[in-house]
């Protein structure tokens, strides 16, 4: 048996998140946080383990994430189970199973943990972690239009403005057959032209085809035929009126005709965030319209329209402005010697009732005055409260300025909330 263990490390793509990195993540949830209560959205919880049908029947068979992707096994009963590649399935799912969209309108959000397998690079990982938004029974382009004015707001609350719209319909599921088999028709007539990745597409699903980032094919690529020219009256109604809210909005976009997101059960609107910053993988948050989904997963015909953000792009954006998120240790307590020791406890406990929103640090496992004071610099505390046998005694307490040149002062402890406000 080998004498040294192999180390035991994460799995590639799926990565800690530390303790200096979590402020950020927490100040970016808790600003997601403030802008869906402020439109009302209701938070939804999912398990991160579903049936394997249910990907397998909402993304579609032949898309990318079901076919290479998805971290799918057998569990003891046989049943195959899958973590999680995306939320919205999940989220039908559950609002079918406890009737959540039968004669109701729902605003729905949730955050977690996705699962694909895919090559690790900069904003894409095997883990990665997602912010979903779900609208169930609108059918009008005005609740389109407010996932679009929600997600704008959001960017100006970040402080993110190298953020571009991108913006297309892709018609009824009836429309888009029509224009499908017109487009094979030309891919096929280039077929020469096409890359492996596109001629499996051509056969499973050419829309993607139109997606492809090979350089050598984007001037092809350009000449196909327009799905605009193929939209029935209603998905075209639908989406004059999505722009001309937009226009009223101010909110500047761009239609790209060759978007079409990756899966399968979009429909009419679809719509991505984009930041040139983060190179080719650029989105930010995608989302559209899926009217279908909820009757294709056994529901009721469900009109329906959401979005998902990505987390880790985002926050790779917010660390390029130079943000800077303080979660630093307000008020550091220095415990001096056993009396100090058994009362400073208690002591700290009265301060945080009295003072909830200050940070307090209380030091824990004895040491000298001299380390305790080296500690609570290195916390990043403001101030140091000084507890020794004399402030015991006489019912004081220590003020110690961390990041300022000023004498040690001494307070009676009576007098230490209103010194403790005046210095914070």
């Amino acid at each position: 048996m080998s004498s040294k263990l192999n180390k035991i490390q994460s799995i590639r793509g799926m990565h800690d998140i530390l303790p200096d990195q979590s402020p950020l993540w927490q100040f970016f949830e808790l600003t997601v946080k403030e802008l869906l209560q402020s439109y009302a959205y209701s938070e939804i919880r999912m398990p991160v383990v579903e049936s394997t049908d249910l990907f397998s029947r909402s993304i579609g068979e032949v898309t990318d994430i079901v076919e290479k992707e998805m971290y799918t096994f057998d569990d003891r009963n046989g049943d195959s189970l899958t973590l999680r590649p995306e939320g919205t399935a999940s989220c039908v799912r559950s609002g079918i199973q406890h009737g959540l969209f039968h004669n109701q309108q729902q605003r729905l959000w949730y955050m977690g943990p996705m699962f694909r397998h895919e090559r690790p690079q900069k904003g894409r990982y095997r883990q990665f972690h997602q912010i979903g938004i779900e609208t169930f029974g609108i059918a009008s382009a005005d609740i389109d239009a407010e996932l679009i004015l929600m997600s704008a707001r959001l960017w100006k609350m970040l402080g993110l403005n190298d953020v571009h719209l991108e913006l297309n319909t892709l018609g009824s599921v009836e429309s888009r057959q029509a224009y499908k088999q017109v487009l094979v028709d030309y891919l096929n007539e280039h077929k020469a032209l096409l890359d492996e990745d596109s001629l499996r597409r051509l056969e499973t699903n050419p829309l993607r085809v139109l997606d492809s980032k090979n350089p050598d094919m984007q001037s092809m690529i350009d000449g196909a035929p327009s799905l605009m020219d193929y939209l029935d009256e209603d998905s075209s109604d639908h989406f004059k009126q999505l722009t001309a809210t937009l226009d009223k909005a101010g909110i500047k976009y761009n239609i790209n005709t060759r978007l079409v997101r990756g899966l399968d059960y979009y429909c009419k609107t679809v719509f991505e965030w984009v930041s040139d910053a983060l190179g080719a993988q650029g989105t930010i948050c995608a989302g559209g319209r899926y009217d279908g989904l909820v009757q294709q997963l056994g529901g009721r015909e469900t009109p329906a329209a959401g979005f998902a953000m990505g987390i880790e792009r985002i926050l790779s954006l917010l660390e390029d402005t130079g943000l800077q998120v303080d979660n630093a240790v307000d008020v550091f307590v220095v415990l001096q010697g056993e009396p100090a020791q058994l009362q400073g406890m208690t002591f700290v406990e009265s301060l945080r009732d009295q003072l909830p929103q200050v940070r307090f640090q209380t030091n824990c496992g004895g040491g000298s005055f001299k380390s305790q004071i080296k500690k609570a610099d290195k916390s990043g505390a403001k101030i140091a409260l000084i507890l020794g046998d004399d402030e015991i005694q006489n019912r004081t307490v220590g003020i110690k300025l961390l990041r300022e040149k000023a004498e040690q002062q001494t307070v009676a402890q009576s007098d230490l909330l209103t010194t403790l406000n005046a210095i914070l």
